[in-house]
């Protein structure tokens, strides 16, 4: 595993909560408390790998985002889903679910020469995911050795889409680009930041589509 200073990540993930906590209170408030230890531990072991320092980082700060809640003759709010593509911060048990399904998905197009074994998609079994949306796609953390380790992905799995869109290099790359389109309401890639009120009153994040 490479070395990695977490240092940064903490200053960006603070950066991106503060930005949350001020704007977008539920948000906020969908975030789980800390993963504890052992689930973390139990995480690496389902894996058969470590996590990158980063990504175990941001689980010791919280295990990923709560499901939506509904309110009595409400739909579910959508507060949690503050990411590009309305993803929502993955916990322990999702990420080890999820990861188990990307396992499957790549052996089985490996071995149909659907896809190369040098490709991003051929290695999904050393790809973690950090961040589900609702419609068949993920965001992963690379952990292959050498110069992608730690970048993050987002492949749209579901809509067929496996070249993958590099997000950042790394998960503290990743929350400070956010963190820098919240705050100035640049676009982060192709996607501008804005915030809208839920009929519940609640504020939320979403990012639109550029053309």
């Amino acid at each position: 595993m490479t070395q990695v200073d977490t240092a940064a990540f903490d200053h960006e993930w603070a950066r991106f909560e503060a930005w949350l906590s001020a704007h977008s209170p539920a948000d906020r408030a969908a975030l789980r408390g800390p993963a504890a230890p052992e689930a973390i531990a139990g995480l690496e072991s389902r894996l058969g790998f470590p996590l990158h320092p980063e990504l175990r980082r941001l689980l010791e700060f919280h295990d990923g985002a709560a499901p939506p809640v509904a309110e009595p003759g409400s739909s579910p709010l959508p507060a949690g889903s503050f990411l590009p593509l309305g993803h929502r911060l993955s916990g322990v048990r999702d990420m080890a679910m999820m990861h188990e399904i990307l396992v499957s998905i790549g052996e089985d197009n490996v071995e149909a020469d659907l896809w190369e074994e040098e490709d991003l998609a051929g290695h999904l079994h050393l790809c973690v995911p950090i961040a589900l949306p609702n419609d068949g796609g993920v965001a992963f953390v690379d952990h292959r050795p050498g110069p992608s380790y730690g970048h993050v992905h987002e492949m749209g799995i579901g809509s067929g889409d496996l070249d993958g869109t590099l997000w950042a290099t790394g998960p503290a790359e990743l929350f400070r680009a956010l963190a820098d389109s919240l705050e100035t309401g640049c676009p982060f890639l192709y996607y501008r930041p804005s915030t809208y009120t839920h009929e519940s009153g609640h504020h939320c994040v979403e990012w639109e589509i550029e053309a």
